[in-house]
C-alpha cells in the first residue's frame, strides 16, 4: 500500500516553511514514527515522521523547497522490499542511535549528518553532555567545515596564507527576526525609559522560602516569575501599555500574554505565557523552565510562539547591565531585565551596598505617553522592592 508523506497543518501566522535535509533516501526503509525531514519555519523547525514502515520509494520534494500545509513530501511503500543499492553500506555516514540522538538539537543534527560524523565520538559541552551546534562544528574535519576560500587581494595576505572568509545563508527565523526588528524600527515610534530596582527584598524572600518552594513544586524559584507578576498588576494599571495600533484604533487586551524571551542555537524565540494574570509563582517557573527545555531540543511548537500582549527579555543572564530592547511587533511595549550588581545607594541619608538592577522598558510613543510609561515602570519597581504588593494587588 502506497502512503503518503504530507507537510503537517500550520498556524495560521506561518504561510509556509523550508525543506532541511532528508535524513532519508529514496530506497531506504523507514519505521513508523522515525524523523524523515525537518522543516525550518518562521518561528521553529518541525519534525516530518512517517506515518507507516515501509520503503521510501519517491521524493517529490527536495531540499531547500518552500512547501505549504498537506503538500505531499514523499510516498511510502508499506509493502515493498528494500532496493539493491541501499542495501550496500559501504558509503553509508555514522547513524546516530536513539540515544545519540537525544542528546542533541535538530541544528547539531543537521552538521552531524551533513559532515558524516559520528555523535558517538563528540564531546557534548551542554547539559548533561548535550550535542551543541558548536560541538558539531569543531568536530568536523577543517576541509569541510567551510567552503572553498576566496583568496583576497594580495595586498591583505598574511604570512599564513590568504583569509578566507566564510559566506552563510541566513535560516528562516533569523532572517524573519531582521524583518521584525527592522520592521519594528520603522513603523514605531519607540522610546525607551529607565528604572533602577533594589533586588534585596525578592533576594531575601527566595532566600527564606527556596527550598520549601523546591520540594513543594518541583521547580526552583527563579526571578522571572516576580518580573512577570509584577509586569502583570503594572499592566492591569496602565491597560495601554498591553494594548497596540490596529490602523487607526486602538486594541485592548482584557488578558495577559506575557512573551518571555529565550535564547537557543537557532536565535532569540518568544514563547508565550498564556493568561499570566492566573499563574502562580510555581505555574509561571514551571512553564519558563519548560520553555527553556523546548527551545534546547528545539521542539516549540508555533502555537507556544504566537501572540502575545507584551514581553520581558533578560539581557541580564548574559551580563548585559543596560540595553534599550526593541518592540515585539505588534506590541507596544517591551520590558528589559539586566544584571544584579552591588551599588553604593543613599538610604535614609545613609549610603550602603544593594543588588540593583537597571529595569528598561521601551514602548510606542504614539499610543503611550512619557508619563504612562515612567508610572508603569515604576509600578513595577514598587512591587518588587515590596513584593507583599504582588499578593495584596496594591
Amino acid at each position: 500500500m502506497l502512503v503518503e508523506v504530507k507537510v503537517p497543518v500550520l498556524a495560521e501566522s506561518v504561510p509556509d516553511a523550508t525543506l532541511l535535509e532528508w535524513k532519508k533516501k529514496s530506497g531506504e526503509r523507514v519505521e513508523r514514527g522515525e524523523n524523515l525531514i525537518d522543516l525550518e519555519t518562521d518561528k521553529v523547525t518541525l519534525e516530518v515522521a512517517a506515518p507507516e514502515g515501509g520503503i521510501l520509494v519517491e521524493l517529490r520534494k527536495q531540499t531547500g523547497d518552500v512547501v505549504t500545509a498537506d503538500e505531499i513530501l514523499a510516498v511510502i511503500d508499506t509493502t515493498a522490499a528494500a532496493s539493491v543499492e541501499t542495501a550496500a553500506p559501504a558509503a553509508a555516514a555514522p547513524a546516530a542511535s536513539k540515544t545519540d540522538a537525544a542528546r542533541m538539537g535538530p541544528a547539531a543534527r543537521k552538521i552531524i549528518d551533513e559532515k558524516g560524523l559520528d555523535p558517538s565520538n563528540i564531546a557534548g559541552s551542554g547539559k548533561d553532555g548535550r550535542i551543541t551546534k558548536a560541538d558539531a562544528l569543531s568536530s568536523a574535519p577543517a576541509a569541510k567545515q567551510a567552503p572553498a576560500p576566496v583568496a583576497p587581494p594580495a595586498a591583505i595576505a598574511t604570512a599564513s596564507g590568504p583569509r578566507a572568509d566564510e559566506r552563510v545563508p541566513m535560516t528562516r527565523l533569523r532572517k524573519r527576526t531582521a524583518e521584525r526588528l527592522l520592521q519594528a524600527q520603522q513603523q514605531a515610534a519607540i522610546l525607551t525609559t529607565f528604572n533602577e530596582v533594589n533586588m534585596q527584598p525578592v533576594m531575601d524572600l527566595r532566600n527564606r522560602y527556596k527550598d520549601d518552594f523546591e520540594k513543594r513544586h518541583g521547580v526552583k524559584m527563579g526571578f522571572m516569575s516576580f518580573f512577570v507578576r509584577a509586569a502583570v498588576e503594572a499592566l492591569k494599571k496602565f491597560p495601554v501599555v498591553n494594548a497596540f495600533i490596529d490602523g487607526e484604533d486602538i486594541v485592548y487586551h482584557p488578558y495577559f500574554d506575557i512573551g518571555v524571551a529565550v535564547g537557543s542555537e537557532r536565535g532569540l524565540v518568544v514563547p508565550i505565557l498564556r493568561n499570566a494574570e492566573t499563574l502562580s509563582f510555581a505555574e509561571i517557573e514551571l512553564k519558563v523552565r519548560e520553555f527553556g527545555e523546548k527551545a534546547r531540543d528545539g521542539k516549540l511548537t508555533i502555537e507556544e510562539l504566537s501572540g502575545g500582549t507584551f514581553t520581558i527579555s533578560n539581557g541580564g543572564i548574559f551580563g548585559s547591565l543596560v540595553s534599550t530592547p526593541i518592540l515585539n511587533p505588534p506590541q507596544s511595549a517591551i520590558l528589559g531585565m539586566h544584571k544584579i550588581q552591588d551599588r553604593p545607594v543613599v538610604e535614609k541619608g545613609a549610603i550602603v551596598i544593594r543588588p540593583m538592577m537597571y529595569l528598561a522598558l521601551s514602548y510606542d510613543h504614539r499610543i503611550i505617553d512619557g508619563r504612562e510609561a515612567v508610572q508603569c515602570l515604576d509600578t513595577i519597581r514598587q512591587m518588587l522592592e515590596d513584593p507583599s504588593r504582588m499578593l495584596l494587588q496594591i
